[in-house]
């Protein structure tokens, strides 16, 4: 223990509101104290807490991050009620990347050591994961700070004009706190205040290996670049993708990624292998080329999603099977794709302007602007209202700016379409465009069973 010599505590010592034990024989109810070191030791002259003094500083600190942190709001998410395995039905590849992020979780709850990276889409588990270790982390008496980053810019923000705190002290706490949970990194506004304090949070904890738990649905090249290489340090960083995209089941979450891929659940029999080549139809043999060659290139993109794939052909002609085989070809890698049908993106749009939304029209668009592999049904723009126009648009330019994988089913590329969207369609540097000629498929006639009597 270091000693600690007599001082008038009002004229050397800093003014705080919490003394020490008035009965310490070390620091004599100052609260503070120095060490008895030689000159030139690096701790000669300054101050550290006595220990009389410590335990109350550090459970009003454990309270004080509890109280940032609306932890008794999410006191519900522990690892007692999260399904390693996610909901009934879910594919092996996504349900193994939950129980993958489960067991991480656990382990870095219990450890505390390194940074755990967290990353997925809406709706997959990374929240309740990171605020089961949170709240197991204060169970255990570790001082834990966990906070949006939204909240945590506004906290910032608000210093300026807390009686209570300065900005530099709010700050301190925040990036000093012994466990750091930051939820949702990436949907911040990134201005450059935004974007320099985030990185100054993240490089002093790195400098300084504390622990840290990040939830993001942004990839690693999306993000800051000095942000990012702190993020991809494989010697300080566990980083878990998890690819299960609805670990809530849809009927809860009437909107949002969840309901616009719900389709896949209806399109799951629609793979390549039951995919019917018409060969046994009478059509000629330019028609059923079109049809092989449309699988072929389904098939290819499938296997390497890059750029755009245009699927155009009449109603029935095998586009939608083609682009749910894709879907579905990736879901079974462990890569779940976002597949909806553009009308039904237009009404959940619409939807989110209506007062029992739980989810905001931004938010919604956001995801499926940026989803990795996006896959739009049925587009058609002939009776689209201007407002519909405008953020598919928005939508297409997007991922036309950023390449990102992209497949697209819709009749025919018009003149009376879109002039916008049809020039993106047609770049032949990005896209592909693959018409499948052949007439609506009609099929034999499935028998009814015979009803008994």
């Amino acid at each position: 223990m270091p000693s600690g010599k007599k001082t008038d505590p009002a004229s050397e010592f800093p003014k705080h509101d919490l003394p020490g034990d008035p009965s310490c024989p070390v620091c004599e109810g100052v609260g503070f104290l120095r060490q008895d070191l030689p000159v030139g030791h690096p701790e000669f002259g300054k101050l550290h807490i006595c220990v009389c003094r410590r335990g109350e500083l550090d459970r009003r600190v454990h309270q004080r991050l509890f109280a940032l942190s609306r932890l008794d709001e999410l006191q519900h998410l522990n690892f007692d009620n999260f399904r390693p395995r996610g909901r009934v039905g879910l594919r092996p590849a996504l349900a193994d990347s939950l129980e993958q992020a489960y067991n991480q979780a656990q382990m870095f709850a219990r450890s505390h050591k390194g940074w755990l990276l967290l990353y997925g889409g809406y709706g997959s588990g990374k929240t309740h994961l990171a605020a089961a270790i949170a709240n197991l982390s204060v169970d255990l008496g570790i001082p834990t700070l966990f906070i949006t980053v939204p909240d945590l810019l506004d906290t910032l923000r608000f210093s300026y004009d807390d009686p209570n705190a300065t900005f530099e002290q709010r700050f301190e706490e925040i990036r000093n706190a012994p466990l750091l949970v930051m939820d949702d990194f990436g949907t911040q506004n990134a201005t450059e205040w935004a974007q320099e304090k985030l990185f100054q949070i993240l490089n002093f904890r790195y400098i300084n290996k504390l622990p840290l738990v990040v939830t993001t649905n942004l990839l690693l090249e999306e993000m800051e670049p000095r942000i990012r290489s702190r993020l991809d340090d494989p010697e300080l960083v566990t980083r878990v993708n998890i690819k299960a995209q609805d670990y809530r089941r849809p009927e809860n979450d009437r909107l949002g990624h969840s309901v616009l891929s719900s389709s896949m659940d209806f399109l799951h029999k629609l793979t390549f292998s039951a995919f019917d080549f018409r060969e046994k139809e009478n059509l000629n043999a330019d028609h059923v080329d079109s049809v092989k060659r449309a699988f072929d290139e389904a098939r290819d993109f499938a296997e390497e999603p890059d750029g755009w794939l245009v699927l155009t052909g009449p109603y029935g002609c095998g586009k939608t099977h083609l682009a749910a085989a894709i879907a579905n070809f990736r879901a079974d890698q462990g890569y779940m794709p976002m597949f909806v049908v553009v009308p039904d993106l237009m009404d959940h749009l619409r939807a989110t302007f209506g007062p029992r939304s739980s989810v905001s029209m931004d938010r919604l668009f956001e995801e499926v602007k940026r989803a990795r592999l996006l896959i739009l049904d049925d587009l058609g723009t002939q009776n689209m209202t201007p407002w519909a126009r405008e953020k598919l648009y928005q939508l297409f330019n997007y991922r036309y700016n950023a390449e990102l994988p992209t497949v697209i089913t819709t009749p025919e590329l018009k003149d009376e379409m879109d002039s916008r969207l049809l020039s993106r369609m047609r770049d032949t540097r990005l896209s592909v465009v693959c018409a499948i000629t052949a007439s609506s498929y009609r099929g034999t006639r499935k028998k009814r069973k015979k009803r008994k009597r």
